[in-house]
């Protein structure tokens, strides 16, 4: 990925100005996923479009698959987070989240004006989707809002896409209120989009949406903010291993997840378990991952896979990793330079898209089972607490279904296949 001077510069800005946000000043990053943790993803329509949700699953599974995490999103569209507090338990039990994810208050603030009536609608439901969590033993990732576009946002005159962040805000400002009440983690997904969408359109233009053409519902690339902000908020540092090539001898790999199969001076023939994350897109596109790279942290922060080069005496040295070549400077490779981030496309794009399909897979039915089946068995409650045999037909019938989406969740782990790639390192010969 190429920068001029002016635009890396504001990705690294836009990169300190969003970590600011998204940990507690001073914080050191805990690692909030653990082994075999179980992720809930939850929220309204945003969510139901099922692109954040999938892109924080990929990550977990393609890019830290030895953490073993099991990922489910609940996303029903209309949603206020009032009605969540209804069917949470009718909805979760099954699934027994460890970690849940919540985004809600685009709807809660009603598309007016910030009112205290709205907020404490808001911060009531808020509570009690967090407390009743945490009886379980669960931690909750407390996500505000997501923003609305700047440009695109129209719910008549003059209450126009800033008018309405402005009521988010304040929504957001619960959200955060009621996580540190709660001493649980807060994701600060509106002032990172909104932050990130400013930049964006300063340099791409008015008309580049990130919050969507409809104002709300984001494209790809505004998903690949939001889950952004939630990764970055369960503590991942984004290193994902170290390759060195020796220009004078073997190769060498630290990390069991990237095994060096065959080496010679300058070059590495690697077997990798674990992948970097992917982007589509040609670098312009509003509804594409790539082109909001110049303007989020993501690469820098969640997603380095680093080459070094070491005994390299050319001061400019071609570096080939599947069918793209670049040139860096001897001390650039020397300190490492991110293959994920300087590598779009890459030989791992193919292994990755194939992946992703079956994920959304997974996730397509996961909406058909949470908004339809869960929710017919939700409103018989009645019926089974006063017969003993329909409640048995009922739970065995709820195990199928859960079961189902179990088998979905083996074939996405299943697709995780190694993959196999050389690079290559020359010297530049002067011209």
């Amino acid at each position: 990925m190429f920068h001029t001077k002016r635009t890396l510069a504001a990705s690294l800005l836009a990169g300190l100005l969003v970590l600011s946000m998204t940990l507690p000043a001073g914080a050191a990053p805990k690692l909030l996923v653990k082994k075999n943790a179980r992720v809930a993803v939850v929220g309204d329509s945003i969510t139901e479009q099922k692109l954040y949700s999938l892109y924080i699953e990929m990550y977990l599974t393609a890019c830290q698959p030895e953490l073993n995490v099991a990922v489910c999103q609940f996303g029903w569209s209309g949603e206020q987070a009032p009605r969540f507090v209804r069917r949470m338990k009718n909805d979760l039990a099954l699934f027994a989240p460890t970690l849940v994810t919540t985004c809600y208050g685009m709807n809660d603030g009603w598309y007016r004006p910030y009112t205290p009536k709205c907020g404490q609608q808001y911060e009531k439901a808020m509570r009690e989707i967090v407390a009743n969590i945490k009886a379980k033993g669960a931690t909750v990732i407390v996500g505000g809002p997501g923003a609305v576009d700047t440009h695109y946002f129209r719910r008549g005159k003059p209450f126009n896409g800033p008018a309405y962040n402005k009521t988010l805000a304040e929504l957001n400002k619960i959200a955060a209120k009621v996580a540190a009440d709660n001493k649980m983690p807060y994701a600060d997904v509106f002032d990172t989009m909104k932050q990130v969408m400013a930049k964006a359109k300063a340099s791409l233009g008015k008309t580049y949406a990130v919050a969507g053409h409809d104002g709300v519902h984001p494209g790809k690339n505004g998903h690949l903010v939001m889950a952004y902000a939630f990764l970055k908020r369960m503590g991942f540092t984004g290193d994902l291993g170290t390759i060195t090539v020796d220009m004078k001898g073997k190769a060498t790999s630290a990390d069991k997840a990237h095994q060096v199969v065959a080496s010679k001076a300058g070059q590495a023939q690697i077997k990798s378990s674990r992948y970097p994350f992917c982007f589509t897109g040609d670098g312009k596109s509003d509804n594409e991952t790539r082109s909001i790279l110049p303007f989020l942290p993501f690469n820098q922060d969640l997603n380095r896979l680093t080459l070094k080069v070491t005994n390299g005496k050319a001061a400019r040295m071609k570096v080939t990793w599947g069918k793209v070549s670049k040139e860096f400077s001897r001390q650039e490779l020397e300190k490492g330079i991110n293959l994920a981030a300087e590598f779009i496309p890459n030989p791992f794009n193919a292994s990755f898209a194939k992946m992703k399909d079956v994920a959304a897979r997974k996730e397509r039915y996961e909406t058909v089972l949470v908004k339809e089946m869960l929710r017919s068995f939700g409103r018989m409650q009645n019926e089974v607490k006063e017969n003993a045999e329909m409640a048995r037909s009922v739970a065995t019938i709820k195990k199928i279904l859960w079961e189902k989406q179990q088998d979905h969740a083996k074939m996405v782990k299943a697709a995780l296949v190694p993959v196999t790639h050389t690079i290559t390192v020359e010297p530049v010969k002067k011209k």
